[in-house]
């Protein structure tokens, strides 16, 4: 059985090394999410470790998935902070890992992130995706708007870069 379970500051250096295999299979899969292949295991739990403060400050949320008691997937909710963008918000990091993948965890982890930033009183989302991947398919099936392409927006974890599909959605 899977649980989805907000993490707070005081949980992610604790979580970390865990949240970090789930980034470094992802990135090793090619997933664009803002790292290069190979992506370092101390640099990954490095990066997991730094959410601590922001998650403390409310910027950004984060939620995992569980399966057995270990992490299997990860998303973010990062909050707009500009005054005049505080109805909105982004889905960052939607990550599972490769042997959980087909299971509904993504979507169960979308879920969760956008009941969340609903609570906190957003009523926008937006996010990116790397055009033709499995998570553009999961995105248009969860009732998400295309905004549109943008040509060589990001690198993959191999330097080459790929167009990005922006989504948005109410809620």
């Amino acid at each position: 059985m899977t649980e989805i379970v907000e993490l707070l500051s005081a949980d992610v250096p604790a979580d970390a090394e865990e949240p970090a295999e789930v980034l470094g299979d992802a990135v090793a899969d090619g997933a664009s999410i803002g790292f290069l292949d190979p992506l370092p295991r101390p640099h990954a739990v490095s990066w997991w470790r730094a959410r601590a403060a922001a998650v403390a400050n409310g910027v950004p949320a984060v939620w995992v998935a569980r399966t057995g008691g270990r992490v299997v997937g990860t998303v973010q909710v990062r909050f707009a902070s500009a005054l005049n963008g505080t109805h909105r918000a982004e889905i960052a990091k939607l990550v599972v890992l490769r042997r959980m993948r087909g299971c509904g965890l993504g979507r169960e982890l979308l879920a969760a992130a956008e009941k969340g930033a609903a609570d906190r009183g957003a009523t926008l989302l937006t996010l990116d995706t790397r055009t033709g991947s499995a998570a553009e398919s999961l995105y248009r099936s969860a009732g998400w708007t295309e905004v549109g392409v943008i040509p060589d927006y990001a690198a993959d974890p191999d330097g080459t870069l790929r167009p990005t599909t922006l989504f948005y959605r109410r809620i």
